[in-house]
């Protein structure tokens, strides 16, 4: 089942940040809707968002452009963030 709404809805207990979309996986819909999730919880625009690793898997490592690890320390402090 899909989720109802884009949201980051937290970090997960093995320090990941946990992220709902709706959209199906196929055609990048899901990755894009990820990028876009991400982008509105961080406050940048979604161009900064990219998908480093895991375009076609369920974890994904993301980067975020313009955002100092400590700024996205600040936002999620459970985080585990790489640099």
């Amino acid at each position: 089942m899909r989720a109802g709404a884009e949201s980051v809805d937290g970090v997960g207990t093995e320090g990941e940040l946990r992220v709902r979309v709706r959209a199906a996986p196929s055609g990048g819909a899901a990755n894009e809707a990820v990028r876009r999730a991400i982008a509105e919880a961080c406050d940048v625009a979604p161009s900064r968002v990219s998908i480093v690793r895991g375009t076609s898997a369920r974890t994904k490592i993301v980067a975020v452009s313009g955002l100092s690890a400590a700024d996205v320390k600040a936002r999620w402090p459970e985080l585990n963030v790489r640099t």
